[in-house]
Formats: C-alpha cells, sequence, structure tokens
C-alpha cells in the first residue's frame, strides 16, 4: 500500500505564487510516475502535471505551461507544484497520484481557490 498526503493549499489572490506537497509513504520503492490532477467544481477531473521517478521527465497541460513546475526529491518520496502566476481558473481540489507497481493511489485532495 502507498499513502499520499498532500498539503500547501489555501486561498490567494490571482497573480500569487504556491506551492503544493505531496508525500508518499509505504512501499514507494517502485514508484513509476507522481502527479497532480485537478477538479473544478462541476467540471471533471483533469491532469495538471506529472514527473516520472526515473529520469525526472516532465509534463503539462498548455493550461499551466509555463507558469507551474512539478519536481521531485527522491529522498523524501515527495513531489512538488510550484504554481506562479495563479488565475481564478486554477481554482480547484488538487489531487496527488502515483504509479507504484502498476497501482494507481489518490491522495485526499488540497484547496486551492485563487481570487480576482
Amino acid at each position: 500500500q502507498v499513502q499520499l498526503v498532500e498539503s500547501g493549499g489555501r486561498s490567494v489572490q490571482a497573480g500569487d505564487s504556491l506551492r503544493l506537497s505531496c508525500a508518499a509513504s509505504g512501499r514507494t520503492f517502485t514508484t513509476y510516475i507522481m502527479g497532480w490532477f485537478r477538479q473544478a467544481p462541476g467540471k471533471e477531473r483533469e491532469i495538471v502535471a506529472f514527473i516520472r521517478w526515473s529520469g525526472g521527465n516532465t509534463y503539462y497541460a498548455d493550461s499551466v505551461q509555463g507558469r507551474f513546475t512539478i519536481s521531485r526529491d527522491n529522498a523524501k518520496n515527495t513531489v512538488y507544484l510550484q504554481m506562479n502566476s495563479l488565475k481564478p481558473e486554477d481554482t480547484a481540489v488538487y489531487y496527488c497520484a502515483a504509479t507504484v507497481a502498476a497501482r494507481d493511489y489518490w491522495g485526499q485532495g488540497t484547496q486551492v481557490t485563487v481570487s480576482s
């Protein structure tokens, strides 16, 4: 089993920056990929960014490209999402996800609210 715990979500103003963290614990030695999804009210969950644990290759949704940066700390089994130039449309519950040993795991979510 793998447990994911997100932190860092809060209310901010448009243009502000915020960093989300996701700490993984449990059987994480075969982590393949970790990433962030988000779900806004009334909308489907969408991918934001992900990073391959080995090699560090990253992917970003077009809507966040150039504003968000995903990174990892292998020693801490933690993935971060640095969010800059936040917009009201970034308001959502942000979920951390991981694929470990061919299984998918999800965190409980952390709320990010961006006011104009």
